[in-house]
């Protein structure tokens, strides 16, 4: 198995929904469904590499406050070399609506003081040697992505291939975030995207074509992932052979974190040198596990992959 490795945002996700309309203000709404789980993209990546018993490497950092220590607790093994940030933690209100959309409210918190150099120093690069390191958060972790090239240097020292999942810009596809974007897609080896991510960036009408234009900014072995909720995934591999994986229908409860679940499913099963499909497969279907059980279930420790 090539040594695994998540860097990014871990934060507090409170769940509520669904909510349809959008509340008049100065209104109270009763829902049905509510969790509080740790969350942030990478602190679901995370979680399901630590369900199925993977080892793994995992840099981020937490707040000053209880919530921080809440997170930490999550993550025993990894926690101890995470700093602490004098803010407070950043905490995610997700609403969710009837039709599987969601809207989201959070707080920018811990996250404005994870840094590269921080990043970096608690990385193990002598262990990670022809590993696979999945970057998340991209657009809410503003110090890190500043000094990304520092990262991806030390990704290159190491031998390490980037796993890019830049997240939706708060911003929208505006041309910094387009720029931004393209310089860190030319020194990552995957792209992971959602459908909606892959076409607004390439400004393309199809998956398809999405795929095609992120892979012209990245080197030739680029693998591009796009992941379509209930149309399952889809995959452009170096040769330009397209792949496909279908989701079978379920019942959703919330999908809030479902495409980061499919990015640590896909790569655990990428590091263990199974096909494309089968990467794929492992990705949705452990997604869609994940979106219709309450409480939630990410993965066993003996799932096969």
């Amino acid at each position: 198995m090539r040594p695994l490795a998540v860097v990014g945002n871990v934060n507090v996700d409170l769940i509520l929904g669904p909510v349809a309309p959008w509340p008049q203000p100065g209104t109270e709404v009763m829902v049905a469904h509510d969790d509080l789980r740790v969350g942030g993209a990478a602190g679901n990546a995370a979680l399901v590499w630590q369900a199925m018993g993977l080892p793994f490497q995992f840099a981020a950092n937490i707040g000053a406050d209880h919530y921080g220590n809440w997170l930490a607790n999550a993550f025993p093994e990894h926690a101890p070399r995470w700093p602490v940030s004098a803010r407070r933690t950043t905490l995610s209100v997700g609403l969710t609506h009837p039709d599987g959309e969601r809207t989201f409210f959070t707080t920018n918190g811990h996250l404005l003081d994870m840094t590269a150099s921080a990043v970096c120093a608690t990385l193990d690069g002598a262990a990670m040697g022809q590993g696979l390191l999945l970057l998340c958060g991209c657009f809410i972790t503003d110090a890190l992505a500043a000094n990304y090239a520092a990262l991806f240097d030390w990704a290159d020292q190491h031998d390490v291939a980037v796993a890019l999942d830049t997240g939706w810009p708060p911003e929208g596809w505006t041309e910094a975030a387009r720029a931004d974007t393209a310089v860190w897609l030319s020194r990552s080896r995957i792209a992971l995207f959602n459908e909606i991510e892959a076409t607004g960036f390439a400004g393309a009408e199809t998956v398809e074509k999405a795929a095609e234009t992120i892979s012209h900014g990245m080197s030739r072995d680029a693998l591009v992932v796009i992941k379509r909720g209930a149309d399952g995934a889809v995959a452009r591999d170096a040769d330009g052979h397209f792949y496909r994986a279908a989701a079978n229908p379920v019942e959703v409860i919330d999908t809030i974190g479902a495409g980061d679940i499919f990015n640590a499913a896909f790569l655990a099963a990428y590091a263990h040198s199974q096909p494309l499909p089968d990467c794929l497969y492992n990705g949705v279907t452990t997604a869609s596990k994940a979106i219709s059980t309450n409480p939630r279930q990410i993965a066993q420790q003996d799932q096969s992959i």
